[in-house]
Protein backbone atom coordinates (compact mmCIF):
# COMPACT_ATOMS: atom_id res chain seq x y z
CA UNK A 1 0.00 0.00 0.00
CA UNK A 2 0.86 3.31 -0.81
CA UNK A 3 2.13 5.78 2.45
CA UNK A 4 -0.07 9.26 1.31
CA UNK A 5 1.82 12.14 3.12
CA UNK A 6 0.14 14.18 5.44
CA UNK A 7 -1.56 17.13 3.89
CA UNK A 8 0.38 20.17 5.38
CA UNK A 9 -1.64 22.81 7.05
CA UNK A 10 -2.25 26.11 5.56
CA UNK A 11 0.25 28.89 6.78
CA UNK A 12 -0.61 31.15 9.12
CA UNK A 13 -0.95 34.90 8.08
CA UNK A 14 -2.05 38.16 9.01
CA UNK A 15 -5.50 37.31 7.15
CA UNK A 16 -6.30 34.31 9.05
CA UNK A 17 -6.22 35.63 12.43
CA UNK A 18 -9.26 36.50 13.90
CA UNK A 19 -10.99 39.29 15.56
CA UNK A 20 -11.55 37.51 18.49
CA UNK A 21 -7.77 36.35 18.35
CA UNK A 22 -6.63 39.47 18.09
CA UNK A 23 -8.56 40.71 20.82
CA UNK A 24 -6.87 37.84 23.15
CA UNK A 25 -4.02 38.57 22.28
CA UNK A 26 -4.71 42.28 23.03
CA UNK A 27 -6.11 41.18 26.34
CA UNK A 28 -3.19 38.82 27.73
CA UNK A 29 -0.23 40.64 26.28
CA UNK A 30 1.08 37.56 24.20
CA UNK A 31 2.63 37.68 21.04
CA UNK A 32 1.05 37.28 17.95
CA UNK A 33 1.83 33.56 16.79
CA UNK A 34 4.27 33.10 13.99
CA UNK A 35 3.37 34.54 10.49
CA UNK A 36 3.90 33.17 7.03
CA UNK A 37 4.91 36.55 5.81
CA UNK A 38 5.34 35.28 1.87
CA UNK A 39 1.34 34.63 2.00
CA UNK A 40 0.59 37.59 3.35
CA UNK A 41 -1.47 40.11 1.22
CA UNK A 42 -3.44 42.39 3.34
CA UNK A 43 -3.72 45.44 1.73
CA UNK A 44 -4.07 49.13 4.34
CA UNK A 45 -7.39 49.03 3.61
CA UNK A 46 -8.12 45.44 4.85
CA UNK A 47 -5.95 46.05 7.48
CA UNK A 48 -8.05 49.13 9.05
CA UNK A 49 -11.70 47.17 8.35
CA UNK A 50 -10.13 44.17 10.49
CA UNK A 51 -8.94 46.74 12.79
CA UNK A 52 -12.48 48.15 12.87
CA UNK A 53 -13.66 44.53 13.75
CA UNK A 54 -11.15 44.45 16.89
CA UNK A 55 -12.98 47.30 17.81
CA UNK A 56 -16.53 45.93 17.43
CA UNK A 57 -15.87 43.58 19.78
CA UNK A 58 -14.26 45.84 22.24
CA UNK A 59 -17.84 48.10 21.91
CA UNK A 60 -19.96 44.80 22.56
CA UNK A 61 -18.48 44.03 25.90
CA UNK A 62 -18.68 47.51 27.11
CA UNK A 63 -15.68 49.05 26.36
CA UNK A 64 -16.19 53.03 24.87
CA UNK A 65 -14.00 54.92 22.08
CA UNK A 66 -13.00 57.79 23.29
CA UNK A 67 -10.67 59.46 19.90
CA UNK A 68 -7.94 58.45 18.09
CA UNK A 69 -3.99 58.10 18.84
CA UNK A 70 -2.07 58.79 15.67
CA UNK A 71 1.07 56.93 14.99
CA UNK A 72 4.32 57.56 13.03
CA UNK A 73 3.98 61.05 12.54
CA UNK A 74 7.62 61.13 13.73
CA UNK A 75 9.11 60.78 10.44
CA UNK A 76 12.49 60.42 11.89
CA UNK A 77 11.42 56.81 13.16
CA UNK A 78 9.61 55.85 9.47
CA UNK A 79 13.11 53.90 8.08
CA UNK A 80 13.97 52.47 11.70
CA UNK A 81 10.32 50.81 11.15
CA UNK A 82 9.92 50.54 7.70
CA UNK A 83 6.80 52.48 7.41
CA UNK A 84 5.90 55.42 5.15
CA UNK A 85 3.31 57.39 6.50
CA UNK A 86 1.12 58.25 9.52
CA UNK A 87 -0.90 55.58 10.77
CA UNK A 88 -4.03 55.85 13.12
CA UNK A 89 -6.18 53.73 15.89
CA UNK A 90 -9.12 54.21 18.32
CA UNK A 91 -7.80 54.76 22.05
CA UNK A 92 -10.35 53.58 24.79
CA UNK A 93 -12.06 54.05 27.95
CA UNK A 94 -10.13 51.68 29.28
CA UNK A 95 -7.12 52.69 27.78
CA UNK A 96 -6.77 55.88 29.38
CA UNK A 97 -5.77 57.33 32.59
CA UNK A 98 -5.23 60.95 33.75
CA UNK A 99 -2.39 62.19 35.86
CA UNK A 100 -3.91 65.91 36.68
CA UNK A 101 -1.17 66.10 38.93
CA UNK A 102 2.22 65.27 36.49
CA UNK A 103 2.28 61.85 37.96
CA UNK A 104 0.90 57.77 37.60
CA UNK A 105 1.74 54.70 38.16
CA UNK A 106 1.13 52.32 35.67
CA UNK A 107 0.58 48.74 35.61
CA UNK A 108 2.24 46.77 32.97
CA UNK A 109 0.63 43.31 33.23
CA UNK A 110 -1.38 43.44 30.23
CA UNK A 111 1.29 45.17 27.70
CA UNK A 112 3.36 43.32 25.19
CA UNK A 113 6.98 44.79 24.60
CA UNK A 114 5.63 48.06 25.79
CA UNK A 115 7.35 51.64 25.25
CA UNK A 116 7.05 54.84 26.06
CA UNK A 117 6.20 58.11 23.81
CA UNK A 118 6.23 61.60 25.31
CA UNK A 119 3.65 63.00 23.00
CA UNK A 120 1.01 66.22 22.71
CA UNK A 121 -2.61 65.26 23.51
CA UNK A 122 -5.63 67.27 22.36
CA UNK A 123 -9.01 67.57 23.66
CA UNK A 124 -11.91 68.62 21.68
CA UNK A 125 -14.71 70.34 22.05
CA UNK A 126 -16.22 69.85 19.06
CA UNK A 127 -15.75 67.50 15.85
CA UNK A 128 -13.34 69.48 13.37
CA UNK A 129 -15.05 71.16 10.28
CA UNK A 130 -12.14 70.30 8.15
CA UNK A 131 -7.91 69.30 8.00
CA UNK A 132 -7.78 73.32 7.75
CA UNK A 133 -6.07 74.77 10.39
CA UNK A 134 -8.37 77.34 11.77
CA UNK A 135 -10.99 74.93 11.90
CA UNK A 136 -9.02 72.75 13.99
CA UNK A 137 -7.61 75.67 15.94
CA UNK A 138 -11.78 76.21 16.50
CA UNK A 139 -12.49 72.84 17.58
CA UNK A 140 -9.96 72.13 20.34
CA UNK A 141 -11.04 72.84 24.07
CA UNK A 142 -7.83 71.48 25.87
CA UNK A 143 -4.00 70.69 25.25
CA UNK A 144 -1.64 68.79 27.84
CA UNK A 145 1.36 66.57 27.53
CA UNK A 146 0.67 63.15 27.49
CA UNK A 147 3.06 59.65 27.13
CA UNK A 148 1.36 56.65 25.37
CA UNK A 149 2.36 53.13 25.63
CA UNK A 150 2.47 51.79 22.91
CA UNK A 151 3.27 48.19 22.48
CA UNK A 152 3.66 45.68 19.60
CA UNK A 153 2.43 41.85 19.36
CA UNK A 154 5.48 41.33 16.66
CA UNK A 155 8.40 39.93 18.32
CA UNK A 156 11.18 42.59 18.43
CA UNK A 157 9.25 45.26 17.00
CA UNK A 158 9.43 43.83 13.91
CA UNK A 159 6.34 44.29 11.42
CA UNK A 160 4.91 45.83 8.21
CA UNK A 161 2.65 48.82 8.52
CA UNK A 162 -0.47 46.77 8.00
CA UNK A 163 0.53 44.93 10.79
CA UNK A 164 0.84 47.41 13.10
CA UNK A 165 -2.64 49.03 11.98
CA UNK A 166 -4.20 45.67 12.52
CA UNK A 167 -2.20 45.52 15.98
CA UNK A 168 -4.78 48.12 17.13
CA UNK A 169 -2.16 50.70 15.91
CA UNK A 170 0.03 49.48 18.74
CA UNK A 171 -1.31 51.71 21.38
CA UNK A 172 -1.68 50.39 24.95
CA UNK A 173 -2.17 52.95 27.33
CA UNK A 174 -2.11 56.57 27.58
CA UNK A 175 -0.95 58.72 30.50
CA UNK A 176 -3.06 62.55 30.06
CA UNK A 177 -1.00 65.00 32.42
CA UNK A 178 -2.32 68.53 33.22
CA UNK A 179 -4.64 70.11 30.98
CA UNK A 180 -4.18 73.50 29.90
CA UNK A 181 -7.45 74.81 28.60
CA UNK A 182 -6.23 76.56 24.55
CA UNK A 183 -7.15 80.25 25.34
CA UNK A 184 -4.55 80.07 28.02
CA UNK A 185 -1.81 78.47 25.96
CA UNK A 186 -2.65 80.77 22.52
CA UNK A 187 -4.77 83.64 20.85
CA UNK A 188 -4.89 81.93 17.90
CA UNK A 189 -4.07 79.49 15.44
CA UNK A 190 -0.88 81.30 14.38
CA UNK A 191 0.06 81.11 18.15
CA UNK A 192 -0.76 77.57 18.49
CA UNK A 193 1.33 76.50 16.11
CA UNK A 194 4.27 78.82 16.92
CA UNK A 195 3.74 77.24 20.44
CA UNK A 196 4.00 73.60 19.30
CA UNK A 197 6.48 73.86 16.71
CA UNK A 198 8.88 75.49 19.37
CA UNK A 199 8.15 72.58 21.96
CA UNK A 200 10.72 71.03 23.53
CA UNK A 201 10.73 68.16 25.38
CA UNK A 202 13.46 66.00 27.47
CA UNK A 203 12.84 62.34 27.89
CA UNK A 204 14.22 60.94 31.12
CA UNK A 205 14.45 57.66 32.99
CA UNK A 206 15.32 57.20 36.41
CA UNK A 207 16.52 60.70 36.66
CA UNK A 208 18.99 60.24 33.57
CA UNK A 209 18.36 62.11 30.11
CA UNK A 210 18.24 59.58 27.62
CA UNK A 211 16.99 61.70 24.56
CA UNK A 212 15.67 65.21 23.48
CA UNK A 213 12.95 65.87 20.97
CA UNK A 214 10.24 68.55 19.74
CA UNK A 215 7.17 69.48 18.26
CA UNK A 216 8.36 69.99 14.51
CA UNK A 217 8.94 66.50 14.68
CA UNK A 218 5.73 65.65 14.36
CA UNK A 219 5.26 66.48 11.15
CA UNK A 220 5.93 70.27 11.09
CA UNK A 221 3.63 70.44 14.72
CA UNK A 222 1.15 68.68 16.56
CA UNK A 223 -1.66 70.52 14.83
CA UNK A 224 -0.62 69.05 11.63
CA UNK A 225 -1.00 65.57 12.69
CA UNK A 226 -4.65 66.62 13.85
CA UNK A 227 -5.26 67.43 10.59
CA UNK A 228 -4.13 64.73 8.70
CA UNK A 229 -6.17 62.51 11.30
CA UNK A 230 -9.12 64.36 9.81
CA UNK A 231 -8.46 64.41 6.77
CA UNK A 232 -7.72 60.41 6.89
CA UNK A 233 -10.88 59.81 8.23
CA UNK A 234 -12.60 61.87 5.92
CA UNK A 235 -11.05 59.56 3.42
CA UNK A 236 -12.54 56.61 4.76
CA UNK A 237 -16.52 56.31 4.59
CA UNK A 238 -16.29 53.35 7.07
CA UNK A 239 -14.02 55.04 9.50
CA UNK A 240 -15.74 56.38 12.86
CA UNK A 241 -15.32 60.78 12.61
CA UNK A 242 -13.81 62.70 15.32
CA UNK A 243 -16.73 63.69 17.69
CA UNK A 244 -17.05 66.53 20.63
CA UNK A 245 -15.19 65.66 23.62
CA UNK A 246 -13.11 63.38 21.58
CA UNK A 247 -9.00 62.45 22.89
CA UNK A 248 -6.62 62.79 20.21
CA UNK A 249 -2.99 61.57 20.70
CA UNK A 250 -0.79 63.18 18.17
CA UNK A 251 2.59 60.97 17.88
CA UNK A 252 5.73 60.94 19.50
CA UNK A 253 8.40 64.05 20.08
CA UNK A 254 10.90 61.34 20.23
CA UNK A 255 11.94 57.69 19.35
CA UNK A 256 9.68 54.74 21.06
CA UNK A 257 12.20 53.28 24.28
CA UNK A 258 11.24 50.19 25.78
CA UNK A 259 10.56 50.45 29.91
CA UNK A 260 9.84 47.84 32.02
CA UNK A 261 9.06 47.63 36.09
CA UNK A 262 10.64 49.00 38.24
CA UNK A 263 11.34 52.39 36.06
CA UNK A 264 10.75 56.07 36.60
CA UNK A 265 9.93 58.26 33.59
CA UNK A 266 9.85 61.75 33.48
CA UNK A 267 9.36 64.12 30.03
CA UNK A 268 10.20 67.54 30.87
CA UNK A 269 8.11 70.11 28.70
CA UNK A 270 10.42 72.81 28.42
CA UNK A 271 8.19 76.64 28.69
CA UNK A 272 4.94 75.22 27.44
CA UNK A 273 3.32 72.93 30.60
CA UNK A 274 4.09 71.14 33.78
CA UNK A 275 6.23 68.26 33.46
CA UNK A 276 4.79 64.43 33.42
CA UNK A 277 6.02 61.70 35.11
CA UNK A 278 5.45 57.94 35.10
CA UNK A 279 6.31 54.85 37.61
CA UNK A 280 5.73 51.49 36.10
CA UNK A 281 4.61 48.05 38.09
CA UNK A 282 3.40 45.09 37.53
CA UNK A 283 0.73 43.12 39.62
CA UNK A 284 3.39 40.57 41.15
CA UNK A 285 5.19 43.42 42.57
Amino acid sequence: MTRLSPVPSSPLTLTSLTPEQLLDHLDSGRLWPALSESTDSMSMQQAYRRAQDVERLREQRGERPRGYKIGFTNVDMWSRYGVTAPIWGRIWDTTISDAPDGTLPVWLDALCQPRIEPEVVFGLRTAPASPDPQALFEAIEWVAPGFEIVQSHRPDWRFTAEQTVVDGSLHGHLVIGPRKVLADLADDVTALQDVLTALKVTLVRDGQPVEEGSGAKVLGNPLQALGHLVLGLSGDAQASPLAAHDIVTTGTLTDAWPVQAGQHWHAQYHGLWSDLSVSFRVERE
